[in-house]
């Protein structure tokens, strides 16, 4: 079966880091472009940033560039998100899925991660 662990959410001050990591499982993971998203209370959520098979091809929501790093070590399953300068506005529940322009396993969501950025 599908499934995404997404970890290293918290409470961080405005201008604060945090790392994110996904550890996926049920499907071959070096086959599969990954992609996190985020979703806002109120909000529906949406695409953060996506990274394909070898990691050769990024692609990051505008308010994100230059802020988030993704990446991913095919050997561990897993995928990170690197966020610095984070702002209130990043606060959102974050998720991580198959798929790099829209999710492929959308009935094998996670729990996700709470990033809550104070100001």
């Amino acid at each position: 079966q599908v499934q995404f662990l997404e970890s290293g959410g918290g409470l961080v001050q405005s201008g604060g880091s945090l790392r994110l990591s996904c550890v996926a499982s049920g499907f071959t993971f070096s086959r599969y472009a990954i992609s996190w998203y985020r979703q806002a209370p109120g909000k529906e959520r949406e695409l953060v940033a996506g990274i394909s098979t070898t990691g050769e091809n990024l692609k990051y929501e505008d308010s994100v560039k230059g802020r988030f790093t993704i990446s991913r070590e095919n050997g561990k399953n897993t995928v990170y998100l690197q966020m610095n300068s984070l702002k209130p506005e990043d606060t959102a529940v974050y998720y991580c899925n198959n798929g790099f322009t829209r999710p492929i396993s959308t009935a094998y969501w996670g729990q996700g991660t709470q990033v809550t950025v104070s100001s």
